[in-house]
């Protein structure tokens, strides 16, 4: 018998663990098997691009774990019962699994401000993209489209549009100051980077409902819109929270240091779906730049736990962050460990192109996870399994 590890979902995160695992255990002990809702890997940090009208070259799953051993099955997962160690898939399908990846990712978070989800679009994910793209589309000249949330993905859906469009008026609402995290360097540039794209800024203010055609804060004042973008950050997908894992308030799934779940040992978390601690004692954030590092932290772990060896336990940490102004500009923001910027920046064109192949790299990383590892193989023994539930390593 073979030790069934369930990878569900096929973002950064998930993807990038089921690569991983191919190649650190045999595949005639283990059998992987990742489950995601879309045929293709979708490059969630360009979905500004998509939404803007760029078409995203299509990556087929399935081509890119041809010959890795990992099985792909495109589904909806609609239940995880983690007592009866089992995954319900839409049209009445079943997994069974001895071993859990948990890498479902987030969705968009309206905060329970009313009109969002009736009245404003998002760049969340590859749907909620494409239905803004078409909304885009029907837009005439001069219409106005108002951005809400002055983080990176409100900064680059505006940009991107503004460029895009430059027929449009775009304007960014943020409760706080937009991109007022960033080093004084990168401010100027940001700013400078809204003049001349014609981005209107309205800086602290607090929306708190959007209707068809405005958006509105607290005093009642509003800002006309004939398009709201929404971006005002993420929440753990719902799924966890139904479950009878342990789960934070915002229902991020509870791990240890090495992406286990802390009351089901045979669950792992990685992603936007875990709460990790991350360098300074700090939660990860909701991030590309979190999820590769917790795959490799949650695969290596589960590995070695499968084949006896110690298990690895290394503290996350963040180098940069990439923001993209438009196809040809940009700010790469050098960062601490624990996500605080440094007084240095790097702007403009250089950026830009960082940042483009930080992306490309990503997505070159997803579709060659054998390449990107060390060659050896580490076997599991399918012919003892630990009161644990994990398999014991191959001995002689």
């Amino acid at each position: 018998m073979k030790h069934r590890i369930v990878v569900l979902g096929a973002g950064y995160a998930g993807a990038t663990a089921a690569g991983r695992l191919a190649k650190r255990l045999h595949s005639d002990d283990a059998l992987i098997t990742l489950v995601n809702a879309d045929p293709d890997f979708v490059e969630r940090v360009r979905m500004h691009q998509l939404a803007a009208g760029q078409d995203l070259r299509p990556r087929p799953l399935r081509e890119y774990f041809a010959g890795t051993g990992v099985q792909v099955v495109t589904a909806l997962v609609t239940a995880v019962d983690v007592d009866r160690k089992t995954v319900d898939l839409d049209g009445g399908d079943s997994l069974g699994y001895d071993s859990l990846v948990y890498a479902l990712g987030s969705v968009g978070a309206d905060h329970g401000v009313p009109g969002v989800s009736e009245h404003a679009h998002s760049v969340a994910g590859k749907q909620a993209a494409l239905r803004l793209r078409a909304r885009l589309n029907e837009l005439s000249p001069g219409a106005t489209v108002v951005v809400v949330g002055g983080g990176l993905t409100g900064i680059e859906a505006a940009t991107e549009i503004a460029e895009t469009r430059p027929d449009l008026a775009i304007s960014i609402a943020a409760r706080g100051g937009v991109g007022d995290w960033l080093s004084e360097k990168a401010q100027r540039h940001l700013c400078g980077t809204f003049d001349r794209l014609g981005i209107t800024v309205h800086d602290h203010i607090d929306i708190t409902r959007v209707t068809a055609g405005a958006v509105i804060d607290g005093a009642a004042r509003e800002i006309p819109a004939d398009m709201t973008v929404w971006t005002t950050g993420f929440a753990a997908h719902p799924l966890a929270a139904a479950t009878a894992l342990q789960v934070s308030g915002n229902g991020q799934i509870v791990v240890d240091r090495s992406m286990r779940s802390v009351s089901h040992p045979d669950v792992y978390a990685v992603g936007d779906a875990v709460l990790a601690e991350g360098a300074g004692g700090k939660p990860l954030r909701m991030s590309c730049a979190s999820g590769g590092p917790t795959a490799w932290q949650a695969a290596d772990a589960l590995a070695a736990r499968l084949t006896g060896r110690e298990v690895p336990e290394t503290t996350i940490g963040y180098n940069f962050q990439c923001i993209s102004l438009g196809r040809r500009d940009g700010i790469i923001q050098p960062v601490t460990p624990d996500d605080q910027a440094k007084p240095t920046a790097i702007t403009g064109r250089a950026a830009a192109c960082i940042k483009e192949l930080v992306c490309s790299g990503a997505a070159w990383g997803i579709g060659h996870p054998t390449l990107l590892m060390p060659s050896r193989r580490r076997h599991v023994a399918a012919t003892g399994v630990a009161e644990s539930g994990l398999v014991t390593p191959r001995r002689g």
